[in-house]
């Protein structure tokens, strides 16, 4: 008898083991889905992609700046050079030897390098402007000054820039770069000025 009991026992124990389990389960299953444990979840979620979308606006916002910054960079630099470029152009002078206006070797690289800009420079149009020094007429000046501009711009032409972009002027002594009645001064004065227009 002491047996049927404990398995009566053990029995019962074992009934209210399993409706204990699947009561538990039935209220698991039967939460409801609108409660505010998910509504939670769901608001959190949403701001969470907020966030995330608000961070990637910033993100690409900065990249956007910063793409900006360095463009604007670059140009400011090309700009720079161009200006550089465009004044080493002007205030490169080519020099010629006492009543000559043959073109020395050093003049003739440094139309190469001319010729260079204003192929790189396809609008641009330049003066060519004769000079000579003091010693001499007036009129033999101006027109030892105008061959040696016409002789560089000869020497352009060579190089392949047009004819209707170059024009020559003569100043004769008129326009001295250096004031003085030494060699120096006048060396300094016998040349071809450059300017852009």
């Amino acid at each position: 008898m002491k047996k049927q009991v404990f398995k009566a026992f053990c029995l019962f124990i074992m009934m209210a083991a399993v409706v204990l389990t699947f009561s538990c389960a039935k209220k698991t299953i039967q939460s409801d889905p609108s409660s505010n444990g998910s509504e939670i979840s769901q608001a959190e979620k949403d701001a969470r992609d907020a966030a995330l979308k608000a961070e990637e606006l910033a993100r690409q916002q900065s990249a956007i700046e910063e793409q900006r910054l360095k463009d604007e960079e670059l140009k400011n630099r090309e700009t720079a050079q161009k200006k550089a470029a465009r004044e080493l152009f002007e205030n490169k002078d080519i020099y010629f030897d006492y009543d000559s206006s043959e073109l020395t070797p050093i003049a003739r690289m440094a139309l190469k390098e001319k010729a260079d800009w204003l192929s790189e420079n396809p609008y641009a149009a330049v003066t060519i402007e004769g000079h000579c020094d003091e010693r001499g007429t007036t009129e033999y000046n101006l027109a030892l000054g105008e061959k040696r501009a016409i002789s560089a711009k000869n020497y352009l032409q060579d190089l392949g820039i047009a004819d209707n972009r170059m024009s020559t002027i003569s100043y004769g002594e008129e326009k001295p770069q250096v004031r003085g009645n030494d060699e120096a001064s006048w060396a300094k004065n016998r040349r071809v000025h450059f300017i852009i227009r």
